[in-house]
């Protein structure tokens, strides 16, 4: 998402067999659909009222003979009328997270612990607490040990000193690239889960894969011609079926189309366990987590900073490399630069993480307020047999709206509050 913001002009979004071309990044195109959508909806719903105007005149007038040419000229009107389709919103994912079946504190513990391959220790000196609630990122170069960190917790690979403690009964979910060739080929989405709740009813299975996207037909098919995110769409829904106490994603949106990794966004910021991920995506990042850790060096621990101090710190870091041949006065000059604006982010952090979170509630709830919206946007929920379901939804919509109200309030607050603090510093 933040890389299409970045580099792109224009939009062509697919859909129902048909494209459509919009002006502007991915953000942009977001708000320009949801416009489309609210507007066509809005254009159906006075067409079908002309329509039905229409109809009930050639009812009433088409037997009198004084009226029937009116009629028949209405009847033809009505046949070269262009249909405008009711507003249609392809959103095949929709489902949460169940309450972990055991949370304890903590969920996992690394004391003093050192991970590496044939005895030789890629992290040192590992130390890491993991309590419900906690939302760990980990950042770092390729092949700083990043996964390897992960398999550790996971326990896949035992410490080669240190100590690894998991709490008692509790269920780790563990979501890797390689586990999407571990699915078996000749076997269904549904068979995959019957396999892991006998117990369970057909009838439930496949309500619980239609959230992730098998409805029908797909939930019969054998996985392998599955494409790469219909294998990660399953892994993730045997993952959420399992109930985990602790969450480890390594690069869990690398397949994940754009409405998928929304959709496991916003499940994952209401996830009551732990969660440790990795991930290139910026914004998934940006809104599942709390926390960064750094992993460089032989060393992971808590980074004092967020995704933007990061990009700069890895930008630095080019800068230094690049320039090693330099006089050392001008490096000297260049690292006292970097130091005493590191000691001006660290001052800072707190308050930046304060606008952050609100940005991540603000985003949460403009997030909910839309997918409210587009349930609206559904011709079917006007329905007489849906009522209790379109009052439930528009109470959802006040309150959402309220408590969208809210977040912008607490947002420009914590952001007036840090502008007034760098602003001091300068």
């Amino acid at each position: 998402r933040e890389f299409l913001d970045r580099v792109v002009t224009h939009i062509a979004h697919i859909e129902q067999q048909r494209i459509k071309l919009y002006t502007g990044n991915y953000s942009d195109f977001e708000i320009a659909r949801a416009e489309h959508l609210a507007n066509q909806q809005s254009a159906y719903q006075k067409q079908q009222s002309e329509i039905a105007h229409i109809r009930d005149f050639v009812n009433r007038f088409k037997a009198k003979a004084t009226k029937a040419k009116q009629a028949q000229s209405r009847i033809k009107a009505l046949e070269r009328m262009e249909k405008i389709a009711p507003a249609h919103v392809d959103s095949p994912f929709h489902f949460s997270f169940f309450q972990p079946r055991r949370l304890t504190t903590p969920i996992l513990a690394l004391d003093k612990a050192s991970v590496g391959y044939q005895q030789t220790p890629l992290i040192d000196n590992i130390k890491l607490h993991l309590a419900p609630g906690d939302r760990i990122g980990l950042l770092g170069p390729n092949g700083a040990g990043k996964s390897t960190l992960i398999k550790l917790i996971a326990g896949e690979l035992e410490p080669l000193s240190g100590k690894r403690r998991e709490g008692k009964d509790i269920v780790i979910g563990y979501f890797a690239q390689h586990q999407l060739e571990q699915l078996r080929p000749d076997e269904s989405a549904l068979k995959h889960l019957q396999r892991l709740d006998p117990m369970a009813t057909e009838q439930d299975c496949r309500n619980f894969l239609g959230g992730f996207g098998f409805n029908g037909d797909t939930a019969l098919e054998p996985v392998a011609p599955f494409s790469g995110g219909e294998k990660a769409r399953l892994v993730l829904a045997l993952l959420v079926y399992q109930r985990p106490a602790l969450l480890l994603l390594d690069e869990p949106t690398n397949h994940l189309d754009l409405e998928m990794r929304l959709a496991l966004t916003m499940a994952l910021q209401e996830y009551e366990g732990a969660l440790v991920v990795v991930s290139h995506d910026r914004y998934f990042l940006r809104n599942v987590t709390d926390d960064l850790w750094l992993v460089a060096d032989g060393k992971a621990a808590a980074f004092e900073g967020d995704l933007d101090d990061y990009r700069q710190l890895r930008l630095g870091r080019e800068t230094v490399n690049a320039s090693a041949d330099k006089s050392p006065a001008v490096n000297n000059g260049k690292k006292l630069d970097r130091q005493a604006a590191a000691q001006q982010r660290q001052k800072l952090q707190p308050l930046r993480n304060q606008v952050k979170k609100a940005e991540q509630v603000l985003d949460k709830q403009n997030a909910e307020l839309a997918k409210i919206e587009l349930q609206l946007a559904d011709t079917t929920l006007y329905e007489a047999a849906n009522k209790e379901k379109l009052k439930d939804l528009l109470q959802q919509q006040a309150a959402t709206k309220a408590a969208l109200e809210q977040a912008e309030m607490d947002w420009l607050e914590a952001s007036e509050i840090l502008e007034n603090a760098e602003t001091a510093e300068v």
